[in-house]
């Protein structure tokens, strides 16, 4: 059985290079152990605990233990530590009040949980050597590292996370689906060299994952009626979405349409008769009608989703009250 563990540390919302690691852990290991690597309190962020564990629920990764704060395991850090004195081979491992540093916490972790592989970023490379002679020294087998490439930015280096993406909250924010970011770090998988960061392709991901989502569901998640769906589904984002949902949703203003009689005239007589929104909108075209017009008469709007979406969208009755208005207004 391959026993993993995800370990960040609580500074606020996963990094997306952070959340490459655990959807990395989460495929290969059997179990995996939640742990978080509190040791250094000048970096903890209130509530970053928090935002972490959301995150990774979000992301739709489970864990099957944990989360083990390593805060609340200092007393057996000072019992692995003691025959090795504060410092190994140069290297703090007890401080002067006693807590541990990273180095001996995790390896005590590592033995203690029973951890096969560990799983990580490049930067942690530097960490494998000194932690395999302190397996050594606690008389423990070493794991097994699989180190992977980083996330990098626009310039070529690892991607801050005040760059727009870069962490999982801001994706959500940006009304990312979950889907679409779970599958871009499924496909880069156990990169083994660096990456650059793809947004666009999160975002390509984003409108798949909306076209996939059954109508039930991508109202729920966007807080819209079930009949609005027809008119997001274009949406490339959900963000967008709502943005299109509620072109249907609210009344536009008044709006004057003078140029536009002989296709709001049109609309009306094909709507009454019970054509269907796509045959409304190819009889509108063959005859070159205004559809620009038709749309701002329906949404008050210039710009949006497909035509024949909104027309679907809206209850027949409402669509043919708000043409005859701009009609009349006109």
């Amino acid at each position: 059985m391959k026993r993993v563990r995800f370990a960040p540390s609580p500074t606020g919302s996963l990094h997306v290079g952070n959340a490459l690691s655990a959807v990395a852990n989460r495929r290969l290991g059997d179990w995996m152990l939640l742990r978080i690597d509190d040791t250094d309190p000048a970096r903890n962020v209130p509530g970053g605990e928090e935002e972490l564990l959301h995150d990774l629920r979000w992301l739709g990764l489970e864990w099957d233990e944990g989360p083990v704060r390593q805060s609340e395991r200092q007393e057996r850090y000072r019992e692995a530590g003691e025959p090795l004195g504060s410092r190994f081979e140069g290297t703090t491992l007890l401080r002067e009040d006693g807590t541990a540093t990273y180095q001996l916490a995790s390896v005590v972790d590592d033995v203690d949980f029973g951890i096969t592989h560990v799983v990580r970023g490049n930067d942690h490379r530097p960490n494998e050597p000194l932690q395999r002679r302190l397996f050594d020294a606690l008389g423990a087998q070493p794991p097994e590292f699989v180190h992977h490439g980083l996330i990098l930015g626009p310039a070529g280096k690892k991607l801050a996370k005040r760059e727009p993406g870069a962490t999982v909250a801001s994706l959500r924010e940006a009304g990312i689906p979950a889907e679409a970011v779970r599958a871009y770090l499924e496909e880069l998988g156990l990169p083994r060299h660096d990456v650059h960061y793809d947004l666009a392709r999160i975002r390509r991901l984003s409108v798949q994952a909306i076209e996939a989502m059954p109508d039930e569901e991508l109202a729920e998640r966007v807080g819209a009626p079930v009949a609005a769906a027809v008119v997001m589904r274009g949406a490339r984002d959900l963000v967008e979405a709502r943005a299109f949902a509620d072109l249907v949703l609210n009344v536009p203003e008044d709006v004057a349409v003078p140029a536009a009689k002989e296709t709001l005239g049109r609309f009306l007589e094909l709507a009454r008769d019970g054509l269907d929104a796509k045959g409304i909108v190819r009889e509108l075209k063959a005859v070159g009608g205004d559809l620009r017009s038709l749309r701002l008469a329906l949404t008050g709007k210039e710009r949006g989703p497909e035509l024949w979406a909104v027309i679907a969208a809206l209850p027949r009755d409402e669509a043919l009250r708000r043409a005859e208005r701009a009609l009349a207004g006109g």
